[in-house]
């Protein structure tokens, strides 16, 4: 219960340390990464000894908060700690001089600790808080520069069509929840049936949203004004993952037609999204819409019913990306942009720093041993052996051919050309890289004892299914490195630039509506702030009279009242003097008064 409970408060802890104290950023920062790494190590030990932890908080009535350490969630929390660990070493590097470092070191953990939770949740609420911390980390972190020219609306970009399709995973939680009667996540994946369905088709949506899949693809390449290491984190295991490990974790609940709609809609997203990465022209926008093609290929696998290839590749994809990432930013550090043609023969001015680029490059492309070859088979094989195979098949191999010509694309870039001069040397950046492209290059070899961790089986291909990875790998490196993409895009080439925009894209359908929407509610908001002030002031006036008349009639009348009535009974105390003789005059006088009225009385009858 501490390694699960120090997994998500280390990095928490430490960035709100950060953004509260403002001092040793960098100091902070890697302690707290570092010690959520080594509770994520030791939870997943543990777990392989058969423990398993849950930690049961208050929550809703009769739904508690869970977060819960099973050996998939284990091994989620292992890859986002081992992923965020070589990414803030990387940063502590690439953000050297910069003023803001403790604001962008805090919101980073703070927003690790969140996707710890998403990964660790037992329970749809937690599942639910997390993903909105995520989303507002992100968008914090997207918009790190807000003060730079685009910066903001990127940021701004990110968040509404994230948060357009959120609505699908909110709608998706409360028919699994209603259904089941519970919102721990164990017991909802048990239902099936049309609410399985219609659940399923709603956690897509939401899905779609975060991992970028078509046709909320674009504002994931408009992400990267932030800078390389929040790139490089949001597009590994993070951020754009959380699309996947929530499809991966729903998978045995999905039923026939919604497990063919997610593969689907990954197919289509790998052919896109590939065809947008090819067409680019500026390096880190490539590897993000290849990100997306990527996470495409996963949803490909679920759909096929295996989504433990989609685990393996995920893991794999985490390593080689963030490696991509990294490398891109040290060339982006030299050469002060990301533009392909600003990059051409950065690679030759550091060729340590090129190696490991190629090495993840090639990873992605599918080659052999590297991580990406293996999963890349499971994930065709799945397809291969699938009912929907007629239409799975073909959409994968294409997303895999159209993988390794933008890669080839991007290494010729990075080669060919002057090679220039280099800035000073980058040791920290380095060392955050190799971490990653040594991940990249070797964890193929660990996946059969990831497979007996997880108690599960990835089909075993016979030989067709690696020639025929291999044989796409390899066509697709030589044609991008080879044919320029004018050529091998043809009239595919403006609409592939232009993101295939179809009447205005996400931005005319979601993006620019969702902006008038606010406006609009704002304008009513200011209105009906205008009007209730207009009552209010009238209401003050009437106050204001009403205590006027109050204080100068009301109480001037009464407290008059009240002081001659005091004036006249002070009168009437002095009659009663105490002394006989008055007291016998004043009778007297009062006999005499009365005897005069009635002696008087009849002369007026």
């Amino acid at each position: 219960m501490t390694m699960l409970a120090l997994t998500l408060l280390s990095p928490l802890l430490a960035g709100l340390a950060l953004l509260a104290l403002r001092r040793a950023p960098e100091m902070i920062a890697l302690a707290g990464i570092g010690l959520g790494f080594v509770a994520a190590l030791a939870q997943l030990a543990g777990i392989a000894g058969g423990e398993t932890v849950q930690i049961i908080l208050p929550g809703l009535p009769q739904m508690p908060l869970r977060l819960i350490a099973t050996p998939l969630t284990a091994v989620f929390s292992i890859l986002v700690a081992t992923v965020a660990a070589s990414v803030v070493l990387y940063a502590v590097g690439y953000m050297r001089g910069d003023a803001e470092r403790p604001r962008f070191f805090g919101t980073l953990l703070l927003f690790v600790a969140a996707m710890q939770a998403l990964v660790l949740a037992g329970d749809w609420i937690t599942v639910l808080a997390a993903w909105e911390l995520i989303g507002f980390a992100s968008y914090l972190l997207i918009g790190f520069w807000h003060g730079r020219a685009g910066v903001a609306s990127a940021a701004t970009r990110a968040f509404v069509y994230t948060r357009s399709a959120d609505l699908g995973l909110y709608v998706g939680i409360f028919v699994l929840i209603g259904w089941a009667g519970t919102s721990e996540i164990s017991a909802t994946l048990a239902i099936s049936g049309t609410p399985a369905l219609v659940a399923g088709l709603l956690l897509l949506i939401g899905a779609m949203g975060k991992s970028a899949q078509v046709p909320m693809q674009d504002w994931l390449q408009r992400a990267m004004a932030g800078p390389t290491p929040v790139s490089a984190l949001l597009h590994s295991a993070t951020l754009v993952a959380a699309g996947a490990i929530l499809l991966i974790r729903a998978a045995p609940m999905l039923p026939g037609g919604a497990l063919l709609a997610v593969g689907l809609v990954g197919g289509v997203t790998a052919v896109i999204t590939g065809l947008i990465a090819l067409g680019e022209r500026d390096l880190k926008r490539l590897l993000a819409a290849s990100t997306a093609s990527q996470y495409g290929l996963m949803l490909v696998a679920i759909g096929a019913g295996a989504p433990i290839a989609a685990l393996l590749h995920l893991i794999a994809h985490a390593a080689i990306k963030s490696a991509l990432f990294l490398g891109a930013g040290v060339f982006q550090h030299d050469r002060n942009g990301t533009g392909l043609e600003i990059l051409a023969g950065a690679g030759r001015a550091r060729p340590g720093i090129f190696a490991g680029f190629a090495i993840a490059a090639l990873a992605l492309a599918g080659l052999p041993p590297m991580a990406a070859f293996f999963s890349k088979d499971a994930i065709l094989a799945a397809a291969l052996g699938s009912d929907a195979a007629p239409w799975l098949l073909p959409l994968a191999l294409a997303g895999s051919v159209l993988t390794g010509a933008y890669m080839g694309r991007a290494l010729n870039v990075l080669w060919a050309g002057a090679p220039g001069t280099a800035t000073a040397p980058v040791p920290l950046l380095a060392a955050g890289m190799g971490v990653l492209v040594g991940l990249a290059a070797v964890l193929g070899f660990g996946f059969g004892a990831l497979e007996e961790f997880l108690s599960v089986e990835v089909e075993k291909p016979g030989w067709i299914v690696p020639a025929m990875g291999l044989a796409v790998g390899l066509g697709g490196l030589a044609l991008g490195w080879f044919v320029a993409p004018a050529r091998l895009l043809g009239p595919l080439l403006a609409p592939s630039q232009n993101g295939f925009a179809i009447a205005g894209g996400m931005d005319a359908l979601i993006l620019r509506p969702s902006l008038a929407i606010a406006a609009a509610c704002e304008r009513l908001e200011r209105a009906l702030f205008e009007a209730v002030m207009a009552v209010g002031r009238i209401n003050l006036s009437f106050g204001r009279a009403a205590r006027s008349a109050d204080t100068d009639a009301i109480d001037w009348a009464i407290f008059g009242f009240v002081r001659r009535t005091f004036a006249l009974g002070d009168r009437a105390r002095r009659l009663q003097s105490g002394f006989i003789h008055r007291e016998l005059a004043l009778t007297v006088i009062g006999i005499a008064l009365i005897a005069a009225a009635l002696l008087a009385a009849p002369l007026y009858s």
